[in-house]
């Protein structure tokens, strides 16, 4: 018996990385992506450990690390009273005991390129979904999609990976609800020089007004300012040159090229959001990633949290896309795996956002509490943190019937 199609809607990673699968197991799939290219500024660009051992058992990792990338091996907090780490990946017992920074367009070319050697998988860009087929009421099943081209494309079924202003999730009547998001972050870049602190990869220095957060990269920085929630009219007001200050007086370093950043249409405005929907699916469809789920970029576990759900899905819909049989109870059995580890990530974020407007309020320097501070001293505490950060809450492995499905061999024994 022939599967019928599957439809992934959305080239970000977890829409990728489960077409790559479903295409692997010998499963038709065809990507929808619906910009030409996967070149946006300004995404994430963390690969965790989680994401580089999960490439390796693909046979990926190799040709992947050939590609320029900034191995990050530490998180900190950069405060008036000191460097404050509180993770540290080289602690942990893994070949890849760092997070691969490198553009996400990068590693979305790559993917696609793995994919596209694969009988099964077909990429179609430029393919935005205007509407869903065979969706009158909530209980119908979805039965394909509509492009804004007119041209309709049946599947048994379609899954939405397309963001979190998810077009999908708004055609099917599912709406995320709010966790409580506090900041908004302004994004530029500016470029990497010689002389540059080599440690300073993955920080966040901070402030009282604002934080900075930086992320290395190849060759630039990605720099990222933080502002009270609807913030940005009081910002643009204040101008450009206000937003160079604040970054010069909280990376010292960088005062000799903020004044790169001419415009505030050179930046993006990243209105930070936590939010999750309810119910991730309903008969034909399953929504994943950030249209299930959004993620602040703090902790930098968007990507992490998206390709676990790919893995997690992929482990319950291969079976039984080779049976024929994918039903409500399989896509329900997805958001219960993946569930509580977006609840608690999430959870930790909320009370991140809440310390940090509450500081804001009353005036008082952004920075961890005195006890974190001192907890933090101890290897065991950041290599938990690390841990925590590297695998996420509820990692997520590759099922048997996944792996024989790929071709995998037996997963390697811990040491």
């Amino acid at each position: 018996m022939t599967a019928e199609r599957t439809i992934v809607a959305g080239g970000g990673p977890g829409g990728m990385l489960l077409a790559y699968l479903l295409a692997r197991a010998g499963l038709p799939v065809t990507l929808l992506e619906r910009h030409r290219d996967f070149d946006r500024d300004f995404r994430g660009d963390s690969l965790h450990p989680w994401t580089l051992e999960l490439l390796d058992r693909l046979g990926l990792t190799d040709r992947l690390l050939a590609l320029p990338h900034v191995p990050a091996r530490q998180f900190r907090f950069r405060t008036p009273r000191g460097v404050v780490t509180t993770t540290d990946y080289g602690l942990l017992d893994t070949p890849y005991d760092y997070v691969a920074l490198m553009p996400q367009a990068r590693f979305l070319d790559f993917l696609a390129a793995e994919a596209a050697a694969l009988p099964a998988f077909e990429l179609r860009t430029g393919a935005a979904v205007t509407g869903l087929l065979g969706a009158g009421t909530a209980d119908d099943p979805v039965r394909g999609v509509r492009l804004r081209s007119g041209e309709e494309l049946a599947a048994g079924l379609v899954v939405a990976a397309d963001g979190r202003f998810s077009r999908i999730r708004s055609l099917a009547g599912l709406t995320a609800r709010s966790q409580g998001a506090t900041t908004d972050l302004l994004w530029f870049a500016l470029p990497h020089r010689d002389g540059d602190p080599p440690d300073a990869d993955v920080d966040l220095f901070l402030g009282t007004r604002h934080y900075v957060g930086l992320l290395g990269g190849p060759g630039r920085w990605q720099v990222g300012l933080s502002l009270p929630k609807g913030g940005y009219p009081a910002l643009r007001e204040a101008g450009v040159e206000y937003v160079r200050r604040e970054v010069a007086e909280r990376v010292p370093w960088l005062a000799d090229r903020v004044g790169l950043l001419t415009d505030l249409n050179q930046a993006t405005l990243l209105s930070v959001d936590i939010s999750r929907v309810p119910t991730w699916h309903r008969p034909g469809l399953l929504l994943i990633g950030d249209a299930a789920h959004v993620i602040s970029p703090v902790g930098g576990n968007g990507i992490l949290m998206a390709l676990q759900d790919a893995l997690a899905a992929a482990n319950h819909l291969v079976p039984a896309l080779r049976a024929g049989t994918v039903g409500t109870a399989t896509l329900a059995a997805v958001q219960a795996e993946r569930e509580p580890a977006i609840v608690s990530v999430q959870a930790q974020q909320v009370r991140i956002e809440r310390g940090v407007a509450r500081a804001r309020e009353r005036g008082r320097t952004i920075t961890p509490p005195a006890f974190v501070r001192l907890l933090m001293r101890v290897p065991a505490v950041r290599r938990r943190s690390a841990r925590g950060n590297a695998y996420g809450p509820v990692p997520v492995h590759p099922s048997p019937e996944l792996e024989r499905a790929l071709g995998l061999g037996p997963a390697p024994v811990p040491a």
